[in-house]
């Protein structure tokens, strides 16, 4: 479950750099540009992915407009195609989908018991 993401990787004329489309807008049609993991707090798509990309240690600079992801990276991008297709999957074989009881506070159980 989640939001399955489709993605091509492109090869560059640029020794370095890794081009990526995929099936879903990430950035609005904003030009997003980080040269170093984004702030903890930014919570959008785009940001995410940079988080991730960034946390490989392999990348120096992200770019994403719309559908494309342009990295820079050291290692020739091995592995980061995986990283954005999985990036939005949530919910994997073996691993225990929450019930939402479990998110109801004592208060909003009371409240629906005395109704």
């Amino acid at each position: 479950m989640g939001q399955p993401v489709t993605v091509v990787e492109q090869p560059s004329k640029r020794d370095g750099v890794v081009r990526f489309s995929t099936n879903r807008v990430l950035s609005g049609m904003a030009h997003e540009v980080f040269t170093a993991a984004p702030d903890p707090l930014a919570d959008r798509p785009v940001d995410e992915l940079a988080r991730q990309l960034f946390a490989t240690g392999d990348v120096s600079r992200v770019h994403v407009n719309g559908n494309v992801i342009t990295v820079h990276v050291s290692n020739g991008g091995a592995g980061l195609r995986d990283l954005i297709e999985d990036l939005f999957t949530y919910y994997r074989p073996g691993v225990a989908v929450p019930d939402p009881a479990d998110f109801v506070t004592e208060a909003e159980g009371e409240a629906a018991a005395e109704s």
